[in-house]
Formats: structure tokens, C-alpha cells, sequence
């Protein structure tokens, strides 16, 4: 019944079954672990004078007058009056011209939104609208928030979830009944129930600890899955040390660091040694793996054999791919490389398939497109995954039996080494993990650690400001503009109204595109945006054709812009320490100095602990030091910030937040080996 298509859930058409498809919900299993992005808590009503700048509040009043539209660039901006007893309220709505009709002046309704303070008058932002009836069915209770898409509306979602769960699915336990009962974890069928439709917060957290336990539970047994078969394995591809990398040290413009010599010595070991290379290379942002990679793959090519690097983003592969074939060709060396993703016409395409089946390119750069059907490597030695945790062991699985097949096709030697061996496999990391936590989470892999910088860049300058520092953030984005430099301004949000209180790309870019000057160029990305779209956007920025980059966490990896040089990030203090390094880490990439500007927009009541955490940001750039400080300061009071994304591919587990959760499964999947 799991894998039933969500197609047999009452309701549920082909239409709406395909806007499920765009977020990854394709059959009921993965309707019912799409898990809230969040919850929304609605509070008690209040009165129009005991609104307080920047909270969510609910306010009982009456529309005064008629509803007013205005237009602004294509968009409509709807603003209305109301008022209780007590006082008056602005109303304003962004893209919902439709409330212009549907607000009846004289008529009582409850407003839910984000009260901002102008002057001496209060607006609501974006408010939600009920009439008092509704409201008083929904008070005190917690009403999830899911990921959308447009088209898909979270009432659609929460109805859908409710029918799925009605199946009753789950006829048996996926924990063993040991686990259950040592460490008192709810049954899965009410973990499910207690994850999307909690009565209370407590329910919420007693699904969510046994959910995250089991993610991690079995991620780990499949790691010591893989090690035993790791450990075992020959290597298919001995290679020896060749002229050829010892001269592109040489010749390089730069030194390099001690730790690059290091990692690469151990590398250039494991491609010598006796069993298959399995290493995870993690170095801080900015340490210098592309270069440890690029040895690797000139080491794999001069020894006649193929490698492959598979990067997370289609722009990133193609900067990749120009770096490598400007080295290739300035020094002389035998890597003929070739770029493939998705994105490219079908000629470029056919003709790159077929140099890399007959051996023609011998260092292939990509995306996802690298693993996919009608791909066939000629003999594919090494696989190099960048930001390995973004792609998981199933699709690392699946470049592996690329090699195997292609071995399968070559010589009968090559034959009979494909039917028993992998390719070796090269992982590397930015992402800064607590080493506690590393001893587990790549417990399959062998670890190198890049921890030096390169010595012509400049530390990072970082400030932790409140709004009232925006005039003068904006102004330092003019001057490095004006300068010749770029900026990023990162923001929680896609659009408004998605999650209450916090900034979003949307109005954002609205905004700044009216108050900086006219030749000040803005782009703007984030998720939602197809593939080609983002990809666009990213190369604009990259070749200089933007100036200022609004966007979400997006860009978190994307895009190497060594032009960059400032960094604001909204709403900082809703993200997990490490994140913030990771976004961080896209400036102070070339030789001039940099600026990370953390934008604290939370209520002065509540900056206490807030400003001991993103102290932190401010006082080190060190990403292993940060990582060990947001394990010790996130916990689980977090339940309705945002979720810390980019730290492996788990669906609600969180190696921060959970780092018990995560050492006590790590126990258990020895224990019930």
C-alpha cells in the first residue's frame, strides 16, 4: 500500500498528484514523511493598542472604510483599515487583488500577521482573515506548515496527509521492538499522526525524536553495510605517480598550504595502494579542494584511465570544467575534459556521450546527468564527489555500477576486475562537522582534513547588527559595488506570507531595486525556480552581469564568484550557526577583503541568547570551531525555527540539533548488528 500512487487517495486527481510530483511526493509512503516545514501556533486574540512591533498577533476587529489597490512594477498591493474599541491597524497585502471585493467595510473579521511599527501606527503584514467563529475553532492549537509549490496549497496537503493516514498503512513496526521499548518511542503509526497533526507540543516532540532516530539508525547500519564491503574491496585501478602532477604543482602561481600537501599525499596513496580509495576530503570553506581534485583526476588520466566529478549545481560543474581544461591547456597535460548536465542540447549532448564511451574525454565534469541512462564510461577509475552529503549513498551507488558496466565492456582483464570491484571514490565536503559527529556520520569513509587556508586571502570581516544597521549595510553594498565588487543578500523566504515575520526575496528585491541606485543591477534566485532559470541567474551573477544577488540559501553551494565581497544575511538569527558559515563562505574568496553582515531581526525583548549564538559568527571564521559551538547552543526549544538544511540528505533528523538522538542510534546499529 506504500508504494500505491497517490492517485488512489480519495481526492486526489492526476492534477493535483502531479503538483505532488514537482516536491518529490510521488506515492503514499512519501506523503505521509513529507514532514511540516513548521507549525503555526495560533495565539490568543488581542486588541489593536497591545499590538508589539514584530510579533505575530491576532486581532479581533472591523473593516473601516473601503479597501484600496495600487500597482507597483506589475504587482498589486492591496491596504485596508481596521479597528477595534482600542484603536486602528493598517492592513496590506502583496498579489491579492481579489481582496479588494472580498473585504466588506463594517464587517468583523480576525487578522493574523506580523505586526511592523511605523511612526506611531501599526500595520499587519500579510495577514491571514477569519471571521470569529473560524478563529475560535483554530485558538491554541498547532496547525502545520508544509514546503509548497505553486499551484499546491497547504490546506491540499494537510487534507491529502489526513486521508493517507486514514489507510492505516504501517501494518507493522519499522523499529525493532527492543528499540521501542528501551528507549520509549512512540509506535510509527502515531509518530506519523504526532508529526503532522500534533495536539500539543510535547506530542510534536515525541514524534519527531523517534522519527529522526530512525533516520539516522538506518543511515548508520547502511554505512556499516558499506565499510565491511569497503574494506574488502581490491584495487580495480592501480595507478603510479606520474611526471605530470609534480610539474603542475611546480608550475602553479600559488603554493601550496602544508594541508594540501598533506591530503594529497594521502590521496595519491590510497590510488597506489592495495584496496579500493573510499576518503572523504573536509576542508573548511575556501581550503583549497578544487585543486586537491584536479590532481586527483590528472593522476586517474595519466594512468589511462577515466575519472569523473560530480558537482552540485550546473553552474558550479561548468566553472569546474573551464578551470580544468584553462590548466589542461596552459600546461600542457593529458586531461582532455568534457562538461555534462542536463541542461545542454541534445547535439552537445550525443557528442559528448560518445567521447566518453570510447574514451575520447578522460576527466568527465557534471551534475546528476553524470549517473544517468545512456551514459557509458570507457574505463571510469574514479569518482569525485563535491559536497558529498548532497547527494547520497543510492546515487554514489549508481556511478559506481556506471564503472562496473563500462569495465564490463572493455578488456576481458577489465572484466573480470568490474565483477568484483568499484571504482575508487573521492568525496569532498565544505560542510564543517563536529569531528564527534564525523566519526559516525562517515564511519564508511577514510578522513582528510584541509584546515589552512590559502595564504593570499584575507580573514572575513563580520558585524551582528539590528534593522536599525540596514542604511548603513545598503550603503557599504553601494561603495563595493561602485568599487567594482559584488554582493549577496541572503533572506529566509521565497515570497510573502510563506512563513510569518520572516523576510523574503520577493518585496526584497522590490525594495532595494527602489532605494539603490538605478545602476545598481539586482537578480534574484531561490528554489522554486526551474533549473535552467536558477542556472541562468547564477551565471549572470558569476560573469558580472549583476551586481547584487538577492536570494535564499540556494546559493549556498552554487557558485564560486571570487568577485564577491559582501555577504547580508536576514533574519540571521533563524538559521543554525553552521549554515550561516556555509553562506558566509561565499565571499572573501578572491584577494580583496570581504564583509559578512548577520542581521539580527528578532524582537530586542528576545536578543539575549540570541546574540551570545551569532557571536560567535562575528569573533571566529574558523567552520570546525563554529560547527562544535552550534552543536552545544541548538536544541530542541528550536521547534518552530527554520530547519538546518545542508547537512546531509535526512528528511527531519538534524546532526546538530539531534547529536544524542544520532550517538544513540549509532550504539544501537552496533548493537543489533
Amino acid at each position: 500500500m506504500l508504494h500505491r500512487p497517490l492517485t488512489e487517495i480519495k481526492g486526489v486527481g492526476e492534477k493535483t498528484a502531479a503538483l505532488f510530483a514537482k516536491v518529490g511526493v510521488t506515492d503514499i509512503a512519501s506523503l505521509l514523511h513529507y514532514y511540516p516545514r513548521t507549525f503555526s501556533v495560533f495565539e490568543e486574540v488581542t486588541s489593536a493598542d497591545r499590538v508589539t512591533d514584530g510579533r505575530t498577533v491576532s486581532v479581533n476587529c472591523i473593516v473601516t472604510g473601503n479597501p484600496s489597490v495600487r500597482h507597483v512594477r506589475g504587482k498589486s498591493i492591496v491596504t485596508a483599515r481596521c479597528g477595534d474599541e482600542s484603536g486602528n491597524l493598517s492592513l496590506i497585502w502583496f498579489n491579492a487583488p481579489w481582496l479588494r471585493s472580498g473585504l466588506k467595510p463594517g464587517r468583523r473579521y480576525v487578522f493574523r500577521g506580523l505586526a511592523k511599527k511605523k511612526g506611531n501606527a501599526f500595520t499587519l503584514q500579510q495577514p491571514a482573515m477569519f471571521t470569529p467563529e473560524e478563529y475560535a475553532s483554530l485558538a491554541g492549537s498547532m496547525q502545520p506548515v508544509y514546503p509548497l509549490t505553486k499551484g499546491l496549497t497547504n490546506a491540499v496537503v494537510m487534507k491529502s496527509i489526513r486521508k493517507a493516514l486514514d489507510l492505516n498503512c504501517y501494518t507493522e513496526e519499522t523499529l525493532p521492538e527492543e528499540i521501542l521499548s528501551a528507549e520509549g518511542f512512540t509506535g510509527i503509526r502515531e509518530a506519523l499522526f504526532g508529526i503532522h497533526f500534533p495536539k500539543n507540543e510535547g506530542d510534536y516532540l515525541a514524534a519527531r525524536n523517534r522519527l529522526a532516530f530512525e533516520e539516522f539508525y538506518d543511515f548508520i547500519r547502511k554505512l556499516r553495510a558499506l565499510k565491511e564491503e569497503n574494506d574488502l574491496a581490491p584495487n580495480a585501478f592501480p595507478c603510479i605517480e606520474t611526471a605530470d602532477t609534480a610539474r603542475l604543482i611546480e608550475a602553479l602561481p600559488y603554493r601550496l598550504t602544508a594541508a594540501q600537501h598533506r591530503v594529497w599525499e594521502e590521496i595519491k596513496t590510497d590510488l597506489e595502494g592495495a584496496h579500493q580509495m573510499n576518503r572523504l576530503v573536509q576542508g573548511d570553506v575556501g581550503s583549497g579542494k578544487t585543486i586537491v581534485a584536479f590532481l586527483s583526476l590528472l593522476m586517474t588520466a595519466a594512468n589511462g584511465y577515466q575519472g569523473a566529478i560530480m558537482a552540485p549545481t550546473a553552474v558550479l560543474a561548468a566553472q569546474h570544467f573551464e578551470n580544468f581544461r584553462a590548466l589542461s591547456e596552459r600546461h600542457g597535460l593529458p586531461v582532455r575534459p568534457v562538461l555534462l548536465t542536463g541542461s545542454m542540447s541534445a547535439k552537445d549532448r550525443r557528442e559528448a556521450l560518445a567521447g566518453i564511451a570510447d574514451g575520447a574525454y578522460n576527466v568527465i565534469v557534471g551534475t546528476h546527468a553524470l549517473f544517468q541512462e545512456g551514459v557509458a564510461y570507457r574505463r571510469l577509475a574514479l569518482v569525485i564527489t563535491d559536497e558529498q552529503h548532497r547527494f547520497g549513498v543510492r546515487q554514489r551507488d549508481a556511478l559506481q555500477e556506471k564503472a562496473k558496466i563500462a569495465a564490463d565492456d572493455a578488456d576481458s582483464r577489465s572484466r573480470t576486475i568490474a565483477e568484483r570491484h568499484a571504482p575508487h571514490i573521492l568525496s569532498m565536503s565544505a560542510t564543517p562537522i563536529p569531528r564527534t559527529l564525523a566519526i559516525i556520520l562517515y564511519g564508511d569513509l577514510h578522513v582528510s582534513l584541509l584546515d589552512e587556508a590559502p595564504a593570499k586571502r584575507l580573514p572575513v570581516k563580520n558585524a551582528v547588527v539590528n534593522t536599525a544597521y540596514r542604511e548603513k549595510a545598503r550603503q557599504l553594498i553601494v561603495k563595493e559595488v561602485r568599487a567594482g565588487h559584488q554582493a549577496y543578500v541572503i533572506c529566509p523566504m521565497i515570497e510573502p506570507g510563506e512563513m510569518e515575520g520572516l523576510t523574503n526575496v520577493t518585496e526584497y528585491a522590490e525594495e532595494l531595486r527602489e532605494i539603490l541606485p538605478a545602476e545598481i543591477r539586482i537578480g534574484v534566485l531561490h528554489g522554486q525556480m526551474k533549473a535552467k532559470e536558477k542556472d541562468r541567474v547564477m551565471e549572470e551573477f558569476a560573469a558580472h552581469l549583476t551586481d547584487v544577488l538577492v536570494s535564499t540559501t540556494v546559493v549556498e553551494v552554487g557558485v564560486d564568484v571570487p568577485n564577491a565581497t559582501v555577504m547580508m544575511i536576514e533574519d540571521a538569527q533563524r538559521f543554525g550557526l553552521a549554515q550561516l558559515h556555509q553562506l558566509r563562505g561565499r565571499v572573501g574568496r578572491g584577494e580583496a577583503q570581504s564583509y559578512c553582515i548577520f542581521t539580527d531581526t528578532s524582537p530586542e525583548a528576545e536578543r539575549g541568547e540570541i546574540n551570545e549564538r551569532l557571536a560567535v559568527m562575528k569573533e571566529s571564521n574558523d567552520g570546525f570551531k563554529i560547527a562544535e559551538e552550534d552543536l552545544k547552543t541548538r536544541g530542541p526549544g528550536e521547534l518552530f525555527g527554520l530547519r538546518q538544511s545542508g547537512a546531509l540528505a535526512f528528511r527531519i533528523a538534524d546532526i546538530y540539533r539531534d547529536a544524542d538522538l544520532l550517538t544513540r542510534a549509532a550504539a544501537w546499529a552496533d548493537r543489533t548488528e
